[in-house]
């Protein structure tokens, strides 16, 4: 009988997940993940935890979700200001990554939506077409 209610459960937690997801936010994140492992997995590291005083982490990122336009213009245009992540601060460079401006917008939902970073807002290539230097 517990095994009837568990399979139950997750028959219809698998029938949620797949009826309520974004199909546009999931194929960004889909790109998003190829862009992050070409750019920037050297510096921020395979999940997103950076290096400590060096390169901020991603994962679990406080700065990522409380500021998204200057995240988002970082990814953009390159970081060169000091920033604090998590009660750290950091202050090295990020060089401009060279990215289009879809690209950023799928890196970007790809990293706020991994590594315990949730983001129920996606991240439109309109919006980081207005995003100015």
């Amino acid at each position: 009988m517990k095994t009837f209610f568990l399979l139950y459960f997750l028959t219809l937690a698998s029938l949620f997940i797949y009826l309520f997801q974004d199909p546009e936010l999931e194929e960004s994140i889909k790109r998003g993940s190829e862009i992050y492992a070409d750019f920037c997995v050297t510096c921020h590291l395979e999940a997103g935890e950076g290096v400590l005083h060096t390169f901020p982490p991603l994962a679990k990122s406080d700065y990522l979700l409380e500021n998204r336009e200057a995240s988002i213009r970082g990814v953009k245009f390159g970081q060169q200001a000091e920033i604090v992540v998590n009660g750290i601060s950091y202050n090295s460079a990020m060089p401009n990554p060279g990215l289009d401006d879809e690209e950023v917008a799928d890196v970007m939902n790809y990293i706020l939506n991994s590594w315990g970073n949730s983001s129920d807002k996606i991240v439109t290539l309109e919006e980081v077409e207005a995003i100015q230097k």
